[in-house]
């Protein structure tokens, strides 16, 4: 069902990112049929899981297959440069934005509740820390802003993404942020050092842009890098 909009992304774009949810359950066998309709595709693709990939208890296997199967890389607190392009991924976490953010106190499932969303911006600064290129995209699923997942029902907030992710990025600055996740967020917003969020989940895209269901973004390349002109990204969730 993915290869018309695969094949338009081929059309547009010198590299494909992917924001998490793969999958709808996290199996091996939905891996190798996104694999397998991936592979036609002939352009470098990255990616981070998202937390359905994580339901079956088999996210290794999810990554190995699209891997192995589709040369997909995906990143978990890892970077990779493509094109000129340094690409730093991460999954994310839920935990609310701002003020309002769970803290790590009081029951020790609230406390690994937040260690767990404080090792993944941990995981996303060493990513970004990595990079050397000019051009710098940062990958994540879920948002690390609360502009994009405005228009959801108030009550999942704190599970849609966490400030903690705005952290690394307002240090290091990348050129642009993706995630997915927020299917009624918004489609565009910026963290609060003015650095570039968009939401790219599929079904958001799919009701914006019934005809092109994907974001397309350059990249600025430094003079001296291995391609002489802005490389084009192209982003998209892919869960139905």
């Amino acid at each position: 069902m993915y290869q018309p909009l695969f094949a338009k992304i081929g059309e547009s774009a010198d590299v494909l990112v992917l924001c998490g949810d793969l999958t709808d359950y996290g199996t091996s066998e939905e891996a190798r049929v996104l694999a397998k309709d991936l592979s036609a595709l002939k352009l470098p693709k990255v990616a981070v899981l998202g937390n359905h990939d994580f339901e079956s208890n088999a996210a290794d296997e999810v990554s190995r297959i699209l891997t192995d199967a589709a040369g997909v890389v995906v990143l978990d607190g890892t970077a990779v440069e493509i094109l000129g392009v340094g690409f730093a991924g991460a999954k994310g976490f839920p935990g609310g934005f701002g003020a309002r953010a769970l803290q790590a106190w009081g029951e020790g499932p609230v406390k690994a509740f937040v260690a767990a969303a404080i090792e993944e911006a941990l995981k996303l600064e060493s990513a970004l820390a990595r990079l050397r290129t000019r051009g710098r995209v940062a990958i994540l699923h879920y948002a690390p802003v609360g502009a994009t997942v405005d228009g959801e029902p108030i009550e999942i907030y704190p599970f849609l993404g966490s400030s903690r992710l705005e952290e690394p990025i307002n240090r290091y600055r990348p050129d642009v942020v993706f995630h997915g996740h927020a299917h009624r967020g918004q489609l565009e917003g910026t963290t609060s050092a003015g650095v570039p969020v968009y939401n790219v989940a599929l079904p958001l895209l799919r009701r914006r842009f019934p005809e092109q269901p994907f974001r397309v973004v350059e990249i600025p390349i430094a003079e001296g890098e291995r391609v002489e002109t802005p490389a084009v990204v192209s982003a998209a969730g892919t869960r139905a």
